[in-house]
Protein backbone atom coordinates (compact mmCIF):
# COMPACT_ATOMS: atom_id res chain seq x y z
CA UNK A 1 0.00 0.00 0.00
CA UNK A 2 1.38 3.51 -0.55
CA UNK A 3 1.44 5.58 1.30
CA UNK A 4 -0.54 9.25 0.33
CA UNK A 5 1.86 12.32 0.83
CA UNK A 6 0.23 15.02 3.09
CA UNK A 7 0.46 18.99 1.83
CA UNK A 8 1.52 21.42 4.47
CA UNK A 9 0.20 24.68 5.52
CA UNK A 10 2.84 26.35 2.85
CA UNK A 11 1.60 24.24 0.12
CA UNK A 12 -2.12 24.23 0.85
CA UNK A 13 -1.55 28.52 1.02
CA UNK A 14 -0.09 27.85 -2.52
CA UNK A 15 -2.80 25.98 -3.76
CA UNK A 16 -5.69 28.09 -2.69
CA UNK A 17 -4.27 31.18 -3.05
CA UNK A 18 -4.44 32.48 0.67
CA UNK A 19 -2.29 32.87 3.32
CA UNK A 20 -0.84 30.76 5.62
CA UNK A 21 -2.46 32.16 8.45
CA UNK A 22 -6.18 31.76 6.61
CA UNK A 23 -5.45 28.18 5.95
CA UNK A 24 -4.22 27.68 9.67
CA UNK A 25 -7.67 29.33 10.80
CA UNK A 26 -9.92 27.13 8.65
CA UNK A 27 -8.08 24.15 9.92
CA UNK A 28 -9.24 25.50 13.48
CA UNK A 29 -13.04 26.22 12.68
CA UNK A 30 -12.89 22.80 10.80
CA UNK A 31 -13.42 24.00 7.32
CA UNK A 32 -10.95 21.80 5.77
CA UNK A 33 -10.11 18.88 7.40
CA UNK A 34 -6.46 19.01 8.91
CA UNK A 35 -4.64 16.22 10.62
CA UNK A 36 -1.61 16.38 13.04
CA UNK A 37 1.35 14.89 12.54
CA UNK A 38 3.76 13.76 15.87
CA UNK A 39 1.30 16.62 17.85
CA UNK A 40 2.45 19.39 16.60
CA UNK A 41 2.93 19.76 12.75
CA UNK A 42 -0.44 20.19 10.90
CA UNK A 43 -0.85 18.44 7.15
CA UNK A 44 -3.84 18.00 5.01
CA UNK A 45 -5.26 15.57 2.12
CA UNK A 46 -5.02 16.86 -0.90
CA UNK A 47 -8.47 15.45 -2.37
CA UNK A 48 -10.42 17.45 0.99
CA UNK A 49 -8.09 20.58 -0.39
CA UNK A 50 -9.26 20.51 -4.05
CA UNK A 51 -12.92 19.39 -2.57
CA UNK A 52 -12.82 22.93 -0.18
CA UNK A 53 -11.58 24.78 -3.13
CA UNK A 54 -14.33 23.83 -5.46
CA UNK A 55 -17.30 24.40 -2.66
CA UNK A 56 -15.56 27.84 -1.56
CA UNK A 57 -14.58 29.28 -5.08
CA UNK A 58 -17.00 27.43 -7.63
CA UNK A 59 -17.31 30.61 -9.91
CA UNK A 60 -13.86 32.67 -9.47
CA UNK A 61 -11.86 33.78 -12.38
CA UNK A 62 -8.48 34.98 -12.35
CA UNK A 63 -8.99 37.63 -14.98
CA UNK A 64 -12.56 38.89 -12.78
CA UNK A 65 -9.41 40.69 -10.29
CA UNK A 66 -7.50 42.22 -13.33
CA UNK A 67 -10.71 43.72 -15.13
CA UNK A 68 -12.48 45.22 -12.11
CA UNK A 69 -8.80 47.46 -11.34
CA UNK A 70 -9.54 50.73 -13.96
CA UNK A 71 -7.51 52.71 -13.94
CA UNK A 72 -8.93 55.24 -11.65
CA UNK A 73 -8.66 53.09 -9.31
CA UNK A 74 -5.15 52.56 -9.69
CA UNK A 75 -4.63 56.11 -9.30
CA UNK A 76 -6.42 56.22 -6.32
CA UNK A 77 -4.42 53.78 -5.03
CA UNK A 78 -1.05 55.19 -5.75
CA UNK A 79 -2.60 58.90 -4.18
CA UNK A 80 -3.89 56.64 -0.90
CA UNK A 81 -1.00 54.72 -0.77
CA UNK A 82 1.79 57.63 -1.69
CA UNK A 83 0.21 60.88 -0.40
CA UNK A 84 2.68 61.52 2.48
CA UNK A 85 5.77 61.08 -0.03
CA UNK A 86 3.88 63.56 -2.33
CA UNK A 87 2.99 66.23 0.15
CA UNK A 88 6.50 66.15 1.37
CA UNK A 89 8.08 66.54 -1.73
CA UNK A 90 5.77 69.52 -2.41
CA UNK A 91 6.57 70.63 1.19
CA UNK A 92 10.48 70.51 0.17
CA UNK A 93 10.57 71.98 -3.53
CA UNK A 94 8.07 75.38 -2.12
CA UNK A 95 11.08 75.21 0.81
CA UNK A 96 13.70 74.97 -1.81
CA UNK A 97 11.76 78.13 -3.89
CA UNK A 98 11.91 80.26 -1.03
CA UNK A 99 14.80 79.80 0.35
CA UNK A 100 16.54 80.70 -3.03
CA UNK A 101 14.25 83.55 -3.54
CA UNK A 102 15.37 85.04 -0.38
Amino acid sequence: MAEEKLLTVREVSLILNISEKEVTDLAESGAIPAYKVGGVYVRFKKEQVQEYQKKSRPFTSKTSNLEKNTFGDRLSDFFYFNDFYILAGALIILLLAVILQG
